[in-house]
């Protein structure tokens, strides 16, 4: 006699229940070892992973309380210690740091009138491909402020083009010393739309953007109008 078609279900499921987990014990004991290192490999690695990103964290942590103190030191008028601590900081694995602390010993050349030297120290920040590019800008930035009064206008446009355009975020700098270079060539149509263009761009600071507008009137340049026009080479 046939059984019932509920009887005939729990039946199939009590069989198919069986059946896995026959095949689970045979899976596990040809395999079990295998999974358990598996799991313990990947419990390793995520261990490993946690531990180099906290002392990561931690190493950023130290390295960010040298360079406040390297920093001070500079203010409080040791710069001797300062000038040191921003040297092991140049030399060290944070990027962010080891970019700023470049930079910041180039800005003291710069300003114990080692000109030369900044410009140097300058050139390789801009040039290095392993730091962020932002950094690099800003390194190509100083490096051409400092030499800008011994270098021909040519050069300085063409060096500071890839920064003197809207959202760039060294905009602002970067098109007023292009626009300065473009008149030290004759060129007041170009400078024009550059100071206006400066004049008109909300995320360039303040005190940039109205010294554009000033040396734009000053140049009885419509800020506007010269962005608008087509500007002929």
């Amino acid at each position: 006699m046939a059984l019932p078609p509920q009887t005939d279900d729990a039946f199939l499921r009590e069989v198919d229940e069986e059946l896995r987990r026959e095949q689970f014990g045979n899976i596990w004991r040809r395999y079990g070892r295998l999974i358990l290192a598996g799991v313990v490999i990947a419990l390793a690695v995520f261990g490993g992973y946690l531990w180099w990103q906290a002392e990561r964290e931690k190493a950023a942590g130290a390295d960010g309380e040298k360079m406040i103190a390297a920093l001070e030191a500079i203010g409080q008028g040791r710069a001797v210690e300062g000038q040191k601590t921003l040297g092991e900081l140049a030399g060290g694995k944070n990027e962010g740091y080891r970019a700023i602390a470049k930079l910041a010993l180039a800005a003291r050349k710069l300003e114990q009138g080692d000109s030369k030297g900044a410009s140097a120290d300058y050139a390789s920040i801009a040039g290095d491909q392993n730091l962020a590019q932002p950094f690099r800008d800003l390194a190509l930035l100083r490096g051409t402020a400092a030499e800008f009064d011994t270098m021909k206008p040519e050069i300085a446009i063409e060096r500071l083009k890839p920064l003197a355009v809207p959202g760039n975020p060294w905009f602002g700098s970067a098109a007023e010393m292009t626009a300065v270079a473009w008149l030290q060539r004759g060129r007041v149509d170009k400078a024009g739309a550059l100071f206006g263009a400066i004049a008109k761009d909300p995320k360039v600071p303040e005190s940039i953007r109205a010294r554009a507008t000033r040396l734009a009137g000053a140049l009885g340049i419509d800020a506007e109008a010269a962005i608008a026009a087509p500007v002929k080479e």
